[in-house]
């Protein structure tokens, strides 16, 4: 696919260009597609670089083309069950999709926790650690204390980068239970976990109340969530 204005620069302070965004997804595709397919995904977009500001982007644009995946889901649903602001996400199955995405500079592509057509079933589980400070001390304990508890539920979590300081503890679910359930679930698990670490980590979401402890986040649990996808830039 043919990259619109190849030579204009995203990172200003690096030089790098759009086309070298889009040869960067196309390189990863192999890695990335079978992480992110099927997920909808939410567009980060500097379309003049990331000195300039940028924008988050659900909708897909008009002139998107036809061969470009698509899924409609609600934007967020009520405690009745009511549908509200239906929106048609952009769905990434091979890499003419991500270079397409890059070619719209969007520099890091944000995806769901489940795929379509099963979007109210996840099929993974995030746990967000947000540490207090720049002290890999409590980000080592919450990781592998973590991993201990879910694998003492008959779990298999692995290890990701949040793209910023943190880290992601990413669990494999089978997509049977509904987005509030895995939430519930996830809820229980932090607490157990602050339970046993009280002095080190907390569940607290206002940082007045965490007392510099590291915050154990799983608000990417929830219905249209999403986390930064495996590989991406962030900027």
């Amino acid at each position: 696919m043919q990259i619109s204005h190849p030579d204009k620069v995203l990172f200003p302070a690096d030089g790098i260009t759009k086309a070298e965004l889009a040869d960067f997804y196309q390189m990863v595709a192999p890695l990335m597609l079978p992480l992110i397919s099927g997920r909808p995904v939410t567009m980060q977009r500097f379309p003049n670089g990331i000195g300039r500001g940028g924008f988050l982007q659900k909708q897909v644009g008009d002139h998107f083309p036809d061969w470009i995946g698509r899924v409609t889901a609600p934007n967020r649903r009520t405690r009745s069950g009511t549908v509200r602001d239906q929106v048609t996400y952009v769905v990434c199955r091979t890499a003419a999709d991500l270079r397409y995405l890059a070619n719209q500079a969007c520099i890091t592509p944000h995806v769901w926790l489940s795929r379509a057509p099963a979007i109210y079933r996840p099929d993974q589980l995030v746990f967000d650690l947000d540490p207090a400070s720049t002290d890999r001390r409590p980000l080592r304990l919450a990781a592998a204390a973590l991993r201990g508890l879910l694998k003492e539920l008959g779990l298999a979590p692995f290890l990701k980068s949040s793209g910023s300081r943190g880290l992601h503890v990413v669990v494999p679910l089978h997509p049977a239970a509904e987005t509030d359930q895995v939430k519930q679930f996830s809820m229980a698990v932090v607490e157990v976990l602050a339970g046993r670490h009280p002095d080190d980590l907390t569940t607290q979401g206002r940082i007045a109340d965490r007392g510099g402890r590291l915050y154990l986040d799983i608000g990417r649990n929830g219905y249209a969530q999403t986390m930064a996808a495996p590989y991406a830039v962030r900027p």
